[in-house]
């Protein structure tokens, strides 16, 4: 019997034990294989002397013999490391570690007590993580897995990846892979710095014959901290003093997050109008003007003098691009006074 189909046996050794009967259309299912192939291994499982039933009827399916337990449930090197992974499973997928982090959990399942092993299910059953967040699909990776072998195996990485000022090439020294809000980082180390890569931008990656040693004592999960917080810090230049109607209160969090939520939280009382005075951090004047134009009408910027004026600017010229249908002249008096009279109170 080949390695693979001693794997597969062991698989469903293992499901019927943790979850009862089952039919061959679900258990093809589960170990992605076809019926015929399940029927086959159910014979396997009898003749070597597993106690497997069959039941026939629309409830029926396979189970083992009542308080047959088995012990064999020992771990391989892929299905141990993917239980690290065990509260992301697209995360393990993206990895090539799926089908191993599946079946670790059923051998560490099989493993436990049996009231444990009720709890376990329960938990998986009624809990989920998903960690990308709304609105966004996820990134093309298709160089995530040389990045996760140069990883794993400490190889030279030599990689074609694209900037924000054009394309570089790199030879990386991969130190670990980072998943952040659904989006995979490779922190690598480059010269004499360590540095994170977005992998999604790697446009091509080789995985090299030389190996390297890693940095004595370089603790990942303390790096990328770190690296965050200097991130924050050096993401906000200045501050913006808002006003805001009651609806921009409750949309500040939901356009800016924490730094939303910090904001309102600090705001003082509301004036006669119901409005709102706010100090939101803002990044470049760029960047500011973009963020301010979300918020509408429901915000008008009050300082700083560059940013209002900024801000006045753009909605001008967006009253001037809508003011009149494409291909007509300059807009009527009628339609130009509102415009201005909104770019002058932004």
């Amino acid at each position: 019997m080949d390695r693979m189909r001693a794997d597969r046996l062991l698989s469903l050794l293992l499901l019927l034990q943790n979850r009862g009967r089952m039919t061959a259309p679900e258990i093809a299912a589960e170990l992605e294989v076809s019926v015929r192939t399940v029927y086959r291994d159910v014979e396997a499982l009898g003749a070597s002397g597993v106690p497997v039933y069959a039941e026939r009827g629309p409830a029926g399916g396979f189970s083992l013999l009542d308080g047959y337990r088995t012990r064999l449930t020992g771990l391989t090197g892929d299905e141990a490391d993917s239980l690290f992974l065990a509260g992301t499973p697209g995360a393990a997928a993206e990895l090539g570690l799926g089908a191993d982090l599946t079946t670790a959990q059923l051998k560490l399942r099989a493993a436990l007590p049996a009231e444990l092993g009720e709890r376990s299910r329960r938990i998986q059953e009624r809990f989920h993580l998903d960690a990308p967040g709304w609105f966004r699909d996820a990134e093309p990776v298709p160089h995530l897995a040389a990045a996760a072998e140069a990883v794993w195996e400490r190889r030279v990485l030599r990689v074609r990846y694209r900037r924000w000022r054009g394309e570089v090439r790199r030879e990386l020294y991969p130190l670990g892979l980072v998943l952040k809000g659904g989006i995979w980082y490779l922190v690598a180390r480059v010269e004499d710095s360590v540095r994170s890569y977005r992998v999604a931008r790697i446009l091509d990656a080789e995985v090299l014959a030389e190996v390297f040693e890693r940095p004595a004592g370089f603790d990942l999960a303390a790096y990328w901290e770190e690296s965050s917080r200097r991130l924050e810090s050096s993401r906000f230049q200045g501050e913006a003093e808002l006003l805001l109607s009651e609806r921009g209160v409750k949309l500040l969090p939901v356009q800016f997050g924490a730094v939303g939520v910090r904001a309102v939280a600090a705001a003082g009382p509301p004036d006669d109008q119901g409005r709102v005075r706010v100090v939101l951090p803002v990044e470049s004047l760029p960047v500011a003007v973009h963020d301010m134009l979300r918020l509408g009408t429901d915000a008008e910027v009050l300082g700083p003098p560059e940013l209002r004026s900024a801000v006045a600017r753009a909605v001008a010229e967006l009253a001037r691009r809508y003011g009149a249908p494409p291909g007509a002249g300059a807009p009527p008096p009628a339609h130009d006074t509102p415009g201005a009279a909104g770019a002058n109170g932004a």
